[in-house]
């Protein structure tokens, strides 16, 4: 498959990216990601290796789209619940805590 990445074109297959990911160690997950056999690779990473660019050319978009156009399983961002504003009483009462039980 024809993809452009930071504005170069490549001819990736499921094989070849397959191929190249074979003994690279996945760094830790912290945004998007690819799972490639049975690990999960950052986007970036997986970018800078298919590519052979620096991480700063491309977008992890781009590279979504290349490697879920072949086939790959790509996650988003996890969802991060808002965080619940207490009133005043309600911030007070818990650096108090409980009452104790005698």
């Amino acid at each position: 498959m024809r993809c452009v990445i930071a504005r170069f074109p490549f001819d990736l297959t499921k094989s070849g990216v397959l191929e190249s990911m074979k003994g690279v160690k996945p760094e830790p997950v912290t945004g998007e990601s690819v799972i490639i056999g049975r690990r999960h690779y950052p986007v970036k990473q997986v970018g800078q290796v298919i590519t052979r660019q620096d991480r700063r050319d491309f977008s992890a978009g781009e590279v979504l789209r290349a490697m879920s156009r072949l086939g790959f399983t790509c996650r988003a961002l996890p969802e991060v619940a808002p965080a619940r504003i207490e009133s005043p009483l309600q911030q007070a009462s818990a650096m108090l805590g409980s009452p104790l039980s005698v």
